[in-house]
């Protein structure tokens, strides 16, 4: 018998909002998230760079509670959200359910203020780290911490991809529970990494844009740093009708793969392959209610390699579907891109509405899709993806359909 996966709650916590709710009007109004933020080290050192960062939210993480006050910020971020999509699902957790509850929830980086703090106390005050440091840094923090809040057994760990993280996640959750290892997960990513430390590093590698993040536009220039954190509550089918659900969305696929080529350089096969894989056993019956929530990220070299795979696995279809980047508005995400983005994916094709490509100004022969530009679209989605492409030449999609 065939164990389906289906979406039974959603929390996201981002630039654009602090939960769906203000999230979906962001993206549906295009409003851009990205300002530009000056950070310090030391009281020696600074940089100025654009970022997306998350402000208003202390008061939120004060009422998370004293093990949480306590935990970096890129646990706090997936504790809020998760917690959020576990409200909305209407789940409770009792001793049965939570022993057959995975919690796979990634991050591309971990705990970086904390490893900035950490370096900054030894090198520049001649103190010692914080005593919590290691609990606080390890990329498994966020899994560890829902798995102790919310009672949950299962099978729990961290997935660490780097910008496929989010994906990753939500895609080896739902083998999970198609297995039959799991009947419930709490699925997603989260990242907070807008530090002096970590910005300098993002800075050398001259893929930061100067002023904003331009996707698919011909005058990109590159990426912009955000954080945030996005969570799915996952179940299997016949699990989550039993007890009366809400099903937002179905897992219809998912595709992984690697490049096997280049730490930097993205691959059109490798792409593609990823793309098909997550299509298999997806029915298309119009193409023109095909939705991709592109990984877009506003660099020269991913927009059109991106574009091009999108071509290869459509075909004279791909003129049909719409495409857009919400990292135009919510900036890139790093290890939470796959987690925000697959919750923007799914409420695109929940609402009928097609979320901008904002900050488009200028078209680009080699990226030649309709990227909704600047203005969001009304349209009938039937099937949507959520493309997620990383360095060291990791992919990573996931398709979702209507109940």
């Amino acid at each position: 018998m065939t164990r389906n996966v289906v979406v039974t709650g959603m929390g996201v916590v981002s630039p654009l909002g602090n939960n769906i709710e203000t999230y979906w009007d962001g993206l549906r109004e295009g409003r851009s998230a990205i300002i530009k933020r000056e950070y310090q080290a030391a009281d020696k050192f600074s940089l100025t760079v654009p970022v997306a960062p998350i402000d208003d939210i202390d008061d939120t993480i004060k009422s998370l509670g004293r093990d949480m006050l306590r935990a970096d910020r890129f646990s706090q971020l997936a504790v809020i959200a998760a917690d959020e999509a576990i409200k909305n699902s209407g789940i409770e957790f009792d001793e049965a359910l939570g022993a057959r509850t995975a919690c796979i929830i990634g991050t591309g980086i971990g705990g970086q203020t904390t490893l900035d703090d950490g370096y900054q106390a030894m090198l520049c005050r001649d103190r010692r780290p914080h005593p919590l440091t290691i609990l606080k840094i390890i990329p498994n923090a966020p899994a560890s911490h829902l798995s102790i809040r919310h009672g949950l057994r299962g099978p729990t760990f961290a997935v660490s991809s780097a910008c496929a993280t989010g994906a990753h996640a939500i895609g080896v959750c739902a083998d999970l529970i198609r297995s039959g290892s799991a009947d419930v997960g709490l699925a997603g990513s989260s990242e907070a990494a807008l530090s002096y430390g970590a910005l300098e590093a993002w800075k050398a590698m001259h893929i930061l844009a100067d002023e904003t993040c331009r996707p698919f536009s011909k005058n990109r220039n590159g990426l912009v740093i955000g954080e945030g954190a996005g969570v799915l509550v996952l179940e299997e089918e016949e699990h989550a009708k039993k007890r009366g659900a809400e099903i937002i969305a179905r897992i219809a696929g998912f595709g992984m793969n690697a490049d096997g080529n280049d730490m930097i350089n993205p691959s059109v096969d490798g792409a593609s392959r990823a793309i098909e894989l997550a299509m298999e056993d997806v029915k298309v019956d119009d193409p023109a209610g095909v939705y991709v929530n592109a990984h877009g990220t506003g660099t020269l070299l991913n927009d059109p390699t991106e574009t091009k795979a999108i071509r290869s696995v459509f075909g004279d279809d791909a003129d049909a579907l719409v495409v857009s980047s919400t990292k135009s508005m919510h900036g890139h995400l790093l290890g939470a891109a796959g987690g925000i983005e697959t919750i923007a994916a799914i409420l695109a094709m929940k609402n009928s509405i097609v979320p901008p490509t904002v900050n488009y100004e200028e078209p680009d022969p080699a990226c030649d899709l309709d990227y909704a530009p600047n203005t969001a679209k009304e349209r009938n989605i039937s099937v949507a993806l959520s493309n997620s492409f990383a360095f060291g030449g990791l992919n990573a999609v996931v398709a979702f359909s209507k109940p």
